[in-house]
């Protein structure tokens, strides 16, 4: 998803205790997808209580943002609302992808081949309105703050961050740097060790952090050229040039030549040019919105996830006194907050 600039952005790998004391707004819907593709049976079937309702998500939801709350993090978790027009012919494509994932997956276990099963479940994952509504629940109930974007929730992420309410962006894709986002946090929900794919082999997966004034500084280019690069690479509202990868399109851009020879050069239309520009320059965001974190409500959080969903009793119990660090005030910002 997003643009894949990772060969030429700067980043640094930090342990997960860096994030102490920070606030984080989080893509919703990037995490979900995360959650749904890697907690999964090793066959690929998602994780289900006996009324086979998915609980994947759910699962890392809770499990996952309690110990980033145990460890000092305040998430908040910003969700999509309707993408723009410009990005159905993107979406159609990945709805086509998952079809096609889920008939290899079906024929993968069909001849019991089940490392190839998991593989192909794992990129047929789909993120349903009613699992929206339930991690919206979830998260209601564990005392966290959620934000509804108008559009797209990376975008009002970003925007968050940029204006100071959070110190960073939560995501994997880099289209927050191309949002404004002045620092980008990857890897918060797949932190720990994890096994690669088609390998027998395990990796340390820990936290990147990304900022955007050293990705300009060191790529020697300003905001408004990276959105280019990432135009002309092909972005979720435009095709790219096929063959550009980021390093050939970061040499387009650092040619000497002015943007609208640069494009006109590839055939691009310059007024689709331009709307997608301000797609990512001035995203539709909402101010409505008030951070605050609360304990957590016991009494239902265990009706839900313990009555509802059938997890752990024990395991929900523990997680709900991780979050008991979150008190009921607004977000107090830490003075280095941009260290």
């Amino acid at each position: 998803m997003g643009v894949n600039i990772s060969d030429i952005v700067p980043k640094t790998t930090v342990e997960i205790e860096h994030l102490t004391g920070r606030t984080l707004a989080v893509d919703a819907y990037n995490t979900l997808y995360q959650f749904l593709s890697i907690i999964r049976q090793p066959d690929g079937t998602p994780l289900m209580n006996s009324k086979g309702e998915v609980t994947s998500h759910l699962t890392g939801l809770l499990y996952r943002t309690s110990k980033l709350v145990e460890i000092g993090v305040r998430p908040v978790f910003v969700f999509d609302g309707i993408p723009p027009g410009e990005k159905k012919e993107t979406l159609e494509a990945r709805m086509r992808v998952r079809s096609q994932a889920k008939e290899k997956w079906d024929s993968a276990l069909e001849r019991g081949d089940v490392e190839a099963a998991r593989s192909y479940a794992q990129q047929s994952t789909r993120l349903t309105k009613p699992m929206v509504e339930q991690a919206k629940e979830l998260l209601t109930v564990m005392g966290i703050p959620l934000v509804q974007a108008p559009a797209e929730g990376e975008a009002q992420a970003s925007v968050m961050c940029a204006n100071g309410d959070v110190w960073g962006v939560g995501s994997q894709d880099f289209d927050s740097l191309l949002f404004g986002a002045p620092i980008l946090i990857r890897n918060i929900a797949i932190t720990g060790r994890r096994k690669l794919p088609k390998r027998k082999v395990y990796i340390d997966v820990k936290p990147e952090s990304i900022r955007l004034d050293e990705t300009l500084s060191t790529l020697g280019i300003d905001r408004d050229q990276l959105i280019d690069l990432a135009i002309l690479m092909g972005t979720d509202y435009n095709d790219g040039i096929k063959g550009i990868g980021p390093k050939k399109a970061l040499a387009l851009i650092q040619s000497g030549k002015d943007a609208p020879r640069v494009f006109s050069d590839n055939g691009f239309d310059p007024e689709s040019v331009e709307t997608v520009r301000d797609l990512f320059r001035h995203p539709d965001t909402t101010k409505g919105y008030k951070l605050e974190w609360n304990e957590p409500n016991r009494q239902e959080a265990i009706s839900l996830l313990v009555d509802r969903y059938e997890f752990s009793r024990e395991r929900v119990i523990r997680s709900l006194g991780h979050l008991s660090a979150l008190k009921d005030t607004a977000m107090q910002s830490r003075l280095d907050q941009w260290s």
